[in-house]
């Protein structure tokens, strides 16, 4: 009972401080790999200590400095001159100030995610690397959101890593100037950790994934409240999270939004999203998240007063398509496309991206040709396109909706 407590106690921990463990750690050493180890070993010494020790007062102070630790010994093996002794001491001196004061840890998360998005790194792994450091998804999980082989996304992120090492790339936030770039790689690797969250219904720790992305686009946002792209994420994020406890119905079952009960929703969490739209289209250029969030706004409008405005939503899509050039977008379109220009013609729109090798496992492609090719009367099609988006899903309550459409396919 004490060795699940103590398991319980180090996987809480290693969800609501990893990220926050992590940047403190690397902040002076600019080695994330190596902050991630020693924390990886401080866990570990946890995980044999704490069933026969207890779990500490405070866990965070304990991991810390035993991450500590680590951490200068490692340092110490690689630096032998004097200067290299005098960065060891006062680097020990400030975590052992942390550690004796947890609660004063400075959260440099942010910092280090900007470090993450330095133009020094791959622009393609800016958003996958924030995500492993600041949240400690696996190389697998980030692959998977990114239509990547993990093997290669494995290789990718400890290339990453070194740059940072190597080219002591800073923590902080960047000049004015150096914004803007930067700040994409951030807000899509948060964005790409809420929709991870998002998919993954009734997985508590899926549930606290979008709930630490919204946090950190709350953060983004009060940091830089100039910026109308973090708001319009935050926005789009907050719209999808109000619509949360309407995504099953009693008995769990899966409901997609054309069914769910609009009394459900989070009226506080919408008028927020709206609030933050509002700001963020009066405030610049409309960017790609905003865009995104005037579509869920439109989808809760529908909703909401009965009106169709489907082509105000194919033409919101049509501008996010320009802007991304994304085969998501082309999928998420396609399905609005079929309310206004019927099943057949949203099908042609898939045929467009048919080839590229990214949709051949990819559930939501299978998923939206399944439900158009039903729409359209091509049974055959239909029946092997929702086959696969069943094979293809990890949600129980998904497989058992579309299984549901494939049954009465076959029933006629």
């Amino acid at each position: 009972m004490i060795g699940d407590e103590a398991r319980k106690a180090a996987e809480r921990v290693a969800r609501e401080s990893y990220g926050r463990l992590v940047a403190f750690l690397a902040a002076r050493t600019r080695d994330v790999a190596g902050a991630e180890d020693a924390l990886a070993e401080a866990f570990a010494s946890a995980l044999k200590s704490w069933p026969q020790d207890g779990i500490p007062a405070n866990p965070d102070a304990w991991l810390l400095t035993v991450a500590r630790r680590r951490q200068t010994d490692a340092v110490r093996r690689r630096q032998t001159r004097q200067s290299g002794e005098v960065h060891i001491q006062l680097m020990t001196e400030e975590l052992d100030e942390a550690a004796a004061n947890p609660d004063l840890i400075p959260d440099r998360r942010l910092a280090l995610m900007f470090a993450c998005a330095h133009p020094d790194i791959e622009a393609g792994m800016r958003a996958p690397l924030i995500l492993q450091t600041i949240l400690g998804l696996t190389a697998i999980d980030i692959a998977a959101a990114f239509l990547i082989p993990p093997a290669t996304m494995g290789q990718r992120l400890v290339r990453a890593k070194a740059r940072i090492k190597d080219a002591g790339l800073p923590f902080a936030i960047p000049e004015r100037e150096d914004l803007p770039e930067r700040l994409d790689a951030v807000l899509e690797a948060i964005y790409a950790a809420y929709a991870k969250g998002w998919t993954e219904i009734g997985d508590t720790a899926a549930d606290r994934l979008a709930d630490e992305a919204i946090w950190l686009g709350r953060l983004v946002v009060s940091l830089l409240p100039d910026e109308p792209e973090a708001k319009g994420m935050l926005a789009l994020m907050l719209y999808a999270e109000a619509r949360r406890a309407a995504r099953r119905d009693a008995s769990g079952a899966y409901v997609p939004l054309e069914a769910q009960d609009i009394e459900l929703w989070d009226e506080p969490q919408v008028v927020a999203a709206e609030a933050l739209l509002r700001d963020a289209n009066r405030m610049g250029p409309t960017g790609r998240y905003q865009i995104e969030a005037a579509i869920q706004s439109a989808h809760v409008a529908r909703r909401v007063t009965g009106r169709s405005n489907w082509e105000s939503v194919v033409a919101l899509y049509d501008i996010l398509l320009g802007l991304t050039q994304s085969p998501v977008v082309v999928l998420n379109r396609a399905a609005a496309l079929a309310e206004t220009a019927g099943a057949d013609v949203a099908l042609a729109s898939l045929d467009t991206i048919a080839a590229d090798r990214r949709m051949a496992d990819y559930q939501p492609y299978w998923a939206a040709r399944g439900h158009l090719a039903a729409r359209a009367g091509r049974r055959e099609e239909a029946h092997e396109a929702l086959t696969l988006a069943i094979g293809l899903s990890s949600d129980e309550a998904v497989r058992q909706y579309l299984a549901v459409q494939r049954t009465a396919l076959n029933d006629g």
